[in-house]
């Protein structure tokens, strides 16, 4: 799936990096804990989260990303985009919650973290 496709689907508004819609991904990752995106991502592309600060663009960064939703209609800050754009990563911003955008992109296609959970 495209980066367009995922902006499509979650009704989303581009922040960063609009010129990389067309990268392909193929994981998501949904969490507002950045210490469980460094334990359990593994080769995810997006990371959907409802927090605000620099640490999201960050660990998202550390793990080679492609791009981070914002849910629940969040802003970023300007600190926030300026990073997103340094580290070429596509800043999303939807009105929808992380769960609704959990379905819609696990519906159309989308695979889940590749971790099992215990």
């Amino acid at each position: 799936m495209t980066l367009q496709e995922v902006q499509t689907l979650l009704q989303a508004k581009v922040a960063s990096c609009e010129d990389l819609l067309d990268e392909e991904v193929q994981n998501a990752f949904g969490s507002d804990m950045m210490s469980e995106v460094l334990a359990y991502v593994q080769d995810q592309g997006i990371l959907m989260t409802g927090l605000v600060n620099e640490q999201i663009i960050r660990t998202a960064a550390m793990k080679d990303m492609f791009c981070v939703v914002m849910v629940r209609g969040k802003q970023p800050t300007a600190e926030m985009i300026s990073i997103a754009e340094e580290n070429e990563i596509v800043l999303m911003l939807t009105d929808f919650t992380m769960y609704q955008c959990s379905g819609i992109l696990y519906v159309n296609g989308l695979n889940p973290t590749g971790h099992h959970y215990v």
